[in-house]
């Protein structure tokens, strides 16, 4: 089973490809490859919506971006929520609840027997103690990250760890 980070994704590949659409992303081809043909039980894809009204054009950019992965087989897009918060008087936004539903969900698929192996493609180190319970169950698990940003943590608490190359990132656009 294959938990993906969204927002973080998003972010690290902004930034390693900056002159890439991120809407051109290919996230089938990008499940596929990291499961290097074992069966895939379930693929979830976890991120927040941008506010409409801070930015329409992105919004509904995003929107068609959401929805391109929602047509994916065997794929399940979690929609998380956006928090406005003041900060010495300028207005910010933050993800809030998209780490917690995914690592609830990659522990509840493990005590449900639902995967023997999951692959998380994050670079946040929070992830751990969710990792920590599921590798008690008797589950295997992965991490993907990326040459420019990867977690140190993940790394030494994963059975496998896999760092992307940006070759590769870019072999996965359309």
């Amino acid at each position: 089973m294959v938990f993906i980070d969204g927002s973080n994704l998003y972010h690290i590949i902004r930034d390693l490809l900056p002159d890439e659409k991120p809407n051109d992303f290919d996230f089938e081809k990008f499940v596929n490859q990291i499961a290097g043909g074992r069966k895939v039980a379930g693929a979830y894809y976890y991120n927040v919506p941008l506010d409409r009204r801070k930015d329409e054009e992105n919004y509904i950019k995003q929107q068609k971006f959401f929805d391109k992965i929602q047509r994916i087989p065997n794929f399940t897009f979690v929609l998380c929520r956006m928090q406005k918060k003041r900060i010495d008087g300028k207005i910010i936004y933050e993800a809030k609840e998209d780490d917690i539903h995914l690592a609830v969900d990659m522990v509840k698929f493990a005590y449900t027997d639902d995967y023997d192996t999951a692959i998380l493609v994050s670079s946040d180190g929070d992830f751990v103690p969710a990792i920590k319970l599921v590798q008690e169950k008797g589950k295997i698990v992965e991490n993907i990250g990326f040459e420019n940003k990867f977690s140190y943590h993940l790394q030494h608490v994963c059975l496998r760890f896999y760092k992307l190359k940006r070759e590769v990132v870019r072999s996965l656009f359309n």
